[in-house]
C-alpha cells in the first residue's frame, strides 16, 4: 500500500494492535456504504456501483444506506462512530472536509482524526441548468439579468457549503453579481425543482443534466469544466464568459478512524480495480461524465489538505454563515 506513514497517521489510518488477520477475516458481515444524500444522487449511484462490486467479489452482501441532512454531518457522524472494521464506509463529498470546518463552530466529527481515507473516487464537472421558462440562454445573459435585478434570481444547492453552493458563490464573486440561495438535502431535489420551476437554476453534475437537457426539461447553458467537454462540444464552458471560473466537485471513500491497514488495502485495491475496469469506465464514468481520482489513501489525504485552504478563503471572503 502506498504511504507515507506520516500522512496516514495524520488521518487516523494506523490503528493500534491490528494484525493481518483483519484482511483475512474481512468481510465477515454485511458492508454498509453510507451516502449523505437522498436516493438518486451521485453518491447514491456511486454507492450502488461499489456495493455491487463488493458483493460480487467477496460474496458478502453490501448495501447503500442514505443519510441526508445537515450538509453531510449526519452521515459523517454515523460513520465516525461506527466500528472501524471496514464494514461501514462513507462516500464523502468535498464539503465534508473542505467547507464544513469553516462553516460550523463545532462539528460532530474531526475532518482529519475521525476518518480513515481509503481512496479518491471521482471528480465531477458541474453544469449550470435553468428552468426552460427562465429567460437567459447564456452565462452572459444571466449575468446581465442578475445585474439588473440583484438578489432576485434564485438557485438550488445541495446544502450550505456544498459544491453546488460554493461554486455559485464563486461565480457571484467573479462576475460581480448576487443570487438567492435555496438549500436542499441533495442534488436530485435541486434537479427536480428546476424542472418543476420552483427554482430558476442550479449547478448539478453534467452527467445527470444531459438526459434532462436532451428531453427539453432544462436548459443547459454552461459546463463548469475549464474548457468545453469533448462529450458536449456545443455547450460552452462558463469560463468562456467568466475567465478562470471552474465548477467541480469531488468524492472520496472513507471509513471510521483506526481501520486495520490491511483491510484498508483490500478495499482500496478493489476500488482501484473497479475504476480500471473498461466496462465500468464505459457504463459509469463515461456515461455520467465523471473523471476518476481512484488512488492511494495518501493521495486522498494530500488532496483534501490542498483543497481546504482554497475554500476556506472563499467562505470567509463571502461571509457565508450557517443560519
Amino acid at each position: 500500500m502506498d504511504k507515507p506513514i506520516a500522512a496516514l497517521l495524520a488521518f487516523g489510518l494506523l490503528g493500534a494492535g491490528v494484525t493481518s488477520a483483519g484482511a483475512q477475516a474481512f468481510p465477515s458481515k454485511t458492508i454498509t456504504i453510507v451516502s449523505p444524500a437522498p436516493a438518486g444522487g451521485v453518491t447514491d449511484i456511486m454507492g450502488r456501483a461499489l456495493a455491487q462490486r463488493f458483493s460480487k467479489t467477496w460474496g458478502q452482501q453490501a448495501v447503500v444506506e442514505n443519510k441526508p441532512g445537515a450538509n453531510n454531518q449526519l452521515a459523517a457522524e454515523y460513520v465516525a462512530n461506527a466500528p472501524p472494521d471496514g464494514t461501514t464506509l462513507f462516500i464523502a463529498p468535498d464539503g465534508t472536509f473542505v467547507a464544513n470546518p469553516s462553516l460550523y463552530p463545532k462539528l460532530p466529527y474531526d475532518p482529519y482524526k475521525s476518518f480513515t481515507p481509503i481512496s479518491g473516487l471521482m471528480i465531477i464537472n458541474q453544469a449550470l441548468i435553468l428552468n426552460p421558462g427562465f429567460a437567459p440562454n447564456s452565462v452572459k445573459e444571466l449575468i446581465e439579468l442578475a445585474k439588473q435585478k440583484p438578489g432576485t434570481i434564485n438557485y438550488g444547492t445541495f446544502g450550505i457549503g456544498s459544491s453546488g453552493h460554493l461554486n455559485m458563490v464563486l461565480l457571484e464573486t467573479m462576475a460581480g453579481v448576487k443570487f438567492q440561495a435555496v438549500h436542499y438535502k441533495g442534488a436530485a431535489p435541486v434537479m427536480n425543482d428546476v424542472i418543476a420551476g420552483h427554482i430558476q437554476m442550479g449547478f448539478v453534475s453534467a452527467g445527470s443534466s444531459v438526459p434532462q437537457w436532451k428531453g427539453n426539461k432544462v436548459k443547459l447553458i454552461a459546463v463548469g469544466a475549464k474548457q468545453r467537454m469533448p462529450q458536449l462540444p456545443d455547450v460552452p464552458a462558463a469560463a468562456e464568459t467568466v475567465a478562470g471560473f471552474e465548477a467541480v466537485s469531488w468524492f472520496g471513500l472513507f471509513g471510521p478512524a483506526g481501520m486495520p491497514p490491511d483491510v484498508v488495502a483490500k478495499i482500496n485495491a478493489e476500488v482501484r480495480a473497479l475504476f480500471a475496469d473498461p466496462e465500468f469506465q464505459k457504463t459509469f464514468l463515461d456515461r455520467y461524465l465523471f473523471q476518476s481520482i481512484a488512488g492511494s489513501p495518501a493521495e486522498l489525504t494530500s488532496f483534501v489538505k490542498s483543497e481546504e485552504p482554497k475554500w476556506r478563503k472563499i467562505i470567509q471572503d463571502a461571509k457565508i454563515k450557517v443560519e
